[in-house]
This record gives structure tokens, sequence and C-alpha cells, in this order.
């Protein structure tokens, strides 16, 4: 069965399972930009924040939180966990979100690739420009193509994770088409209890150094800087991300 992006609710219940963050990625990353703030209760906006792993978190450390992402699926499945309740959820785009003089917002899990149109992007960072305050800060990161990471993505590289409720599950990619800095691939998900395969295709734009500057720039950000990995290395011609703080002017 082929489905877009985890819009089937199966897919949005094992998300957590086979989106794992690493230690001392995405999750310290968002932290470090809260505390740097200096701000008890800071509002935040988390841009495609899917069932909200990092949205929760921040709602529980008492933040005022707004998790927005297209997904009815994604969003059910964060409604329902531990300190869903204590979240803003908003199904539908960044630009539903409004201006709420935001202190921060964020987009992790490489939410920004998924904006594949340079028109799309544009309107999303002006939308994540609105709805912060002067000064505000934006944090996100995007693979650096300089790193050929879909070269690594193979049906010979499965992945074997295990579903507190659907049990064992084997995940791999297969990648269709890559052109114009965009990635065209599909992710298979086999689930050993049902033998069931599901398959869903989704497209991510990789965009270089110097396109990510120009697009914030036109959207009225300043970049602060942009590291190559989340230690906080240098953005190199294979550095394998562009993590990216910026501020509203």
């Amino acid at each position: 069965m082929t489905i877009a992006e985890f819009d089937d609710p199966r897919l949005a219940a094992i998300y957590d399972t086979v989106n794992t963050h690493e230690p001392g990625e995405q999750p310290r990353f968002v932290l470090d930009l809260v505390a740097r703030l200096g701000i008890d209760r800071a509002t935040i906006v988390d841009i495609g924040c899917g069932t909200g792993l990092i949205t929760r978190d921040l709602a529980r450390r008492g933040h005022d939180v707004i998790g927005v992402d297209p997904s009815a699926e994604m969003i059910a499945v964060g409604r329902a966990r531990p300190f869903g309740d204590q979240v803003r959820w908003i199904v539908g785009a960044v630009a539903d979100v409004g201006a709420v003089d935001a202190d921060l917002a964020i987009m992790t899990s490489h939410v920004a690739q998924f904006f594949v149109d340079d028109g799309a992007w544009d309107r999303a960072l002006g939308a994540a420009h609105r709805a912060l305050r002067p000064g505000g800060v934006l944090g996100f990161e995007s693979r650096n193509p300089g790193d050929r990471a879909w070269e690594r993505w193979t049906p010979a590289e499965v992945t074997a994770v295990v579903d507190p409720v659907a049990g064992p599950i084997d995940w791999w990619t297969e990648v269709h088409d890559v052109r114009d800095g965009v990635v065209r691939f599909a992710n298979h998900y086999r689930f050993e209890a049902t033998g069931e395969v599901l398959v869903s295709e989704a497209a991510l734009r990789f965009r270089t150094r110097d396109e990510l500057t120009s697009s914030l720039d036109r959207a009225g950000f300043d970049i602060e800087r942009i590291d190559g990995d989340w230690s906080g290395g240098p953005a190199d011609e294979t550095s394998p991300e562009h993590v990216v703080v910026a501020r509203r002017r």
C-alpha cells in the first residue's frame, strides 16, 4: 500500500519509534536555544511538530507551546500522549499560527526540507517571521547536499526497531529520483506481526548554505550561526548538516 508520508494513522502511531533522536542532537539543540532566551515561560512555535515529541517536552517544562502540522493523524497522536493537553495544537500550515509574538520558532526532524518548492519555503519563512516578535529566534536544520546523504539510503540498509504496540518493525528507504536539489524516495515499513508492508512516498529539498542564507535574508532574518553538525562543528562542503540559528529583524 502506497500512502503519503505519515498520513496513515498506523504510521503516525509508530513515528516516534522509527524516528528516534540520538543523544546530543535535536532535543539538546532546542533546549540550548530556549536556555539562551533567558525566559522562564517562553512562547514557542514548533513548525511541523509531528507527534510533538519535542513540543510536549517544552510544555512539560512550563513553556507556552504552539504545535502546528498539516497531518491530523500526527497531531492526534500528540494530543493523546503525556503533556499533550498542555500544547495548543493547530492542524494546518505555519501561516495558520498568525502573529503571536513568539520568542522562538523551531523546525526539527528536517522539516525545512519538506518545503520542496522555493515559493513554499519563502512563504513558510515569511509566516515564521510574522509569528515571532522582533528579535525572536528561528532554529532549524537542513541536510547539506555536499554530504550526499541520499546515496546511503538504500534497501540494503534495514533498520530494525520494536514499537511498544505494533511490535517488531523493519524499515528502509529506496531513492527514486535525484534532480535539481530534490530527492524523491519511498520509506518501506514491514510489520513482523502481520507481514504487512506500508510504503510511504516523500520528497525532500537539499538546499545549499548559500540558498538558505539568501532565503533567510529575503524573509527578514539575520543569521547568527550555521553549524555543520549537532556538536557545533564547521559548516563546510561535506559537513552532514546546516544547523541554523537566525534572528528576526
